[in-house]
């Protein structure tokens, strides 16, 4: 099994079946199907072989979906850049990957073309704008310049041969690394299968569910939302961003969407909209949430926004992709954990010396076993090692995910923080997730996150950045005050800043590096 497969195989089942909408276009899996082989045919006459990286560098689109099937169908390995990433380091990623060619746009082309001639790797760039383009009458470029739709006129839909087997490398996902430099997970087509079928058990999904993705396709979170919907044959909703949150509302009553992937800024987003309560959602099936622990409190006001759709608290990252999800039914009683392991997934606490923690409630840093395990870091041996390290069974390999954690006696995961995200104030260890949980119980409080500051007297002081709700707000004293009733003094913050808003990731994580 292969993870172009996933269209294979519904394109042969559900041919008519409306597989993709985005922007004005409604396309079938066979449609899908016919455009990937014939790009796929192109790519190979350009000279793509086996597991030479193609960068694909668009906006969530119809072409970047058909983009990274053909990658696959071509035996390569894809590698999607995050439309607003900066040129500097877009440059940065197609040098690291050695990447043989790129699909893009006459916009994010012109962002950076003076720097292409560095990329001594890169043969030919595919255009999907390109007859409308500067680019279509400009042989400047000392690179070869390819129109997408010509590519894909220019060869049959036939299906290329099959070269791949599932332990190849189907794609590197960047993220941010602790030098400055993004790294590349590289993630085999065993990797992705195997998450895709977990995540698919429990949220038990079939060729009924349509599911509305804002994310964008560089992470995998995003990606995986179209990789998944294609696996089960259901239909993906592909939006470019959250700009306009009453379209997404529409979109959902629309559509009739079944399946709403968030992340907790998108769940901010929508607690921040007047009189949802008034519309009513009869098809929302579930909610999902990760990339940052979802809130108690926001959990409590999306129940009351979607009372008939069940919501899925998840945690992962993106060297697995995904490790734990919590049943919607224990939402109540456990409302601040994050579930059980997947299927097909274990996991376990050790301590800093590395060894198995076996009572309940002790913190320690999570370790991760599972075919979702990612193969390694592209080009980096020793960041590999550093995470990478011997298991239970001789020769394996396993994960230590730089997370501390907790496991109640049932097996339920709390998230605590980063290893390096734990604040000591005066010898007392503070989780900064604990003291922001606190603070988004405060009555208008949409967002919050808290830091360790240097201090005199404690070594370490608490710093909490606040945004209110339009209509609400508190003044410093107040919120400090309501922390000290509903924590411990040693966890209460002494600095408060009130912020219109936090800086956030491409992906939408909290950026605590700019608020220190």
């Amino acid at each position: 099994m292969l993870v172009e497969n996933f269209l294979e195989q519904s394109a042969e089942k559900f041919p008519e079946k409306e597989a993709l909408v985005c922007d004005f276009s409604r396309l079938t899996f066979a449609k899908i199907e016919s455009f990937a082989n014939s790009l796929a045919q192109g790519l190979i006459a350009e000279g793509v072989k086996r597991q030479e990286r193609v960068v694909v560098f668009l906006e969530p689109s119809v072409e970047a979906i058909v983009s990274i099937f053909a990658i696959l169908k071509a035996g390569a390995i894809f590698v999607v850049l995050n439309p607003q990433i900066k040129s500097e380091k877009a440059v940065y990623i197609l040098n690291d990957c050695e990447a043989k060619l790129l699909i893009t746009d006459s916009n994010h082309l012109l962002e950076i073309n003076d720097r292409l001639k560095d990329c001594k790797s890169l043969g030919s760039i595919v255009v999907v704008d390109f007859e409308s383009s500067p680019w279509g009458g400009d042989r400047s470029n000392t690179k070869k310049i390819i129109s997408y739709n010509e590519l894909i006129k220019s060869f049959p839909p036939v299906r290329p041969s099959k070269c791949s087997i599932d332990i190849d490398l189907a794609s590197l996902i960047y993220t941010s690394g602790t030098t400055g430099f993004p790294k590349g997970v590289m993630l085999t087509h065993l990797n992705i299968i195997s998450a895709a079928n977990s995540i698919t058990q429990y949220l038990e999904n079939t060729s009924a569910d349509i599911i509305l993705n804002l994310l964008p396709l560089s992470f995998d979170y995003g990606l995986y939302q179209v990789l998944m919907a294609f696996k089960f044959s259901g239909k993906i909703i592909q939006e470019k961003n959250f700009l306009y949150p009453y379209r997404i509302i529409e979109l959902l009553l629309k559509e009739k969407v079944t399946g709403f992937p968030i992340v907790p800024t998108i769940a901010a987003i929508l607690l921040r909209m007047k009189n949802l309560e008034k519309y009513d959602f009869p098809h929302l099936r579930y909610i999902t949430s990760t990339a940052q622990v979802l809130p108690p409190n926001h959990i409590i006001h999306l129940q009351r926004i979607f009372p008939k759709a069940k919501i899925y608290s998840m945690y992962g990252l993106t060297e697995c992709k995904r490790v734990s999800y919590l049943p919607p039914e224990e939402l109540q009683r456990r409302p601040s954990s994050v579930g059980k392991p997947m299927p097909n997934t274990e996991v376990y606490l050790v301590d800093p010396a590395g060894r198995k923690i076996e009572e309940p409630h002790k913190i320690g840093e999570l370790v991760v076993r599972g075919a979702n395990v990612m193969k390694g870091y592209w080009n980096l041996p020793e960041e590999t090692d550093a995470v990478l390290k011997p298991g239970p069974i001789p020769g394996e390999k396993v994960l230590y995910t730089g997370d501390l954690f907790e496991m109640d006696e049932e097996g339920f995961l709390y998230f605590v923080g980063r290893k390096d995200d734990l604040i000591k104030v005066g010898g007392e260890r503070v989780s900064p997730k604990e003291v922001e949980n606190v603070l988004h119980s405060i009555g208008g409080v949409s967002e919050a996150a808290v830091i360790g500051v240097e201090d005199e007297i404690l070594g370490q002081a608490i710093k909490a950045f606040v945004v209110f709700q339009e209509g609400y707000k508190l003044n410093k004293e107040e919120i400090i005050k309501y922390c000290s009733r509903h924590m411990e003094i040693f966890m209460v913050p002494k600095y408060v800043e009130i912020v219109k808003e936090l800086p956030k990731s491409l992906h939408g994580k909290v950026k605590k590096r700019e608020l220190r």
